[in-house]
């Protein structure tokens, strides 16, 4: 077994106010912030003095609240300009097809429109042939709708055609945008079922879309099932890795 290495304490301590500070996603007054942390604001303050002094963060002149200094901002740009969403999803795949106990996949918007990128097997797998780089359908399939209901108008709506005016295609996407999960019984493929929730960026824009796929009979659909939980939960931590804002 490997032993944890022994790091400094007092830095840990004071990096309770620096999450804080990310959790509110604003700036904070010294009490509020030192309460986020769960200290006293006398133990609170010194950390501030120092990370002040480093350009961590940086009080406000005005209303005497702490808010990001310019080197945080630095460090923040410099971690999203390193971090590939594609590669932290797939380091993911594995472990997520077991969990949700069906096949999963990735999937991208392309220049064509949604494009399954990577896949893998869970312990239930599908008998249907998913061709990686294949332009798939936005009103047929989980991603698809997933995709038509968070990009921007302009681009989904140049790719869904004349099912953008379809009333009921506009009903469901606005149901997903509520819910930030698509869900599909066949479609496409009858017999064939899939469930797909987004990851955002640092700017709330969606990147990617994590996709169960499994059999009709099998694949529990309901909001409260294991596969649909398992893939929530992925998401939202890789939206975190990426700097998206938590859900409130």
């Amino acid at each position: 077994m490997a032993t944890q290495s022994r790091g400094i304490q007092s830095i840990e301590v004071g990096g309770k106010l620096l999450q804080a500070l990310a959790d509110a996603g604003r700036a904070l007054a010294l009490k509020d912030l030192a309460l986020a942390a769960k200290m006293t604001p006398a133990k609170a303050h010194p950390y501030l003095v120092s990370f002040s002094k480093l350009g961590l963060i940086e009080q406000d002149a005005d209303t005497g609240r702490y808010g990001l200094g310019a080197f945080g901002v630095q460090l923040g740009l410099i971690g999203l300009q390193q971090i590939d969403p594609v590669r932290l999803a797939s380091a993911m795949l594995s472990d997520l097809a077991l969990r949700a106990q069906h096949t999963v996949a990735i999937a991208v918007w392309g220049t064509q429109g949604p494009t399954i990128i990577k896949t893998e097997a869970g312990p239930e797998s599908i008998y249907v042939n998913i061709r990686l780089g294949t332009t798939i359908s936005v009103q047929g399939t989980a991603s698809g709708k997933l995709f038509a209901a968070l990009l921007p108008t302009a681009t989904a709506k140049g790719i869904a055609g004349s099912a953008w005016r379809d009333p009921a295609f506009q009903k469901e996407l606005s149901v997903i945008r509520k819910k930030n999960i698509s869900v599909v019984r066949d479609s496409v493929v009858r017999g064939v079922s899939a469930i797909a929730t987004p990851v955002f960026d640092a700017f709330g824009h969606i990147v990617l879309a994590l996709v169960v796929i499994g059999p009709s009979a099998t694949l529990d659909l309901k909001a409260n099932g294991v596969p649909t939980q398992v893939l929530a939960q992925a998401a939202s931590s890789l939206s975190k890795r990426l700097g998206a804002a938590s859900e409130k």
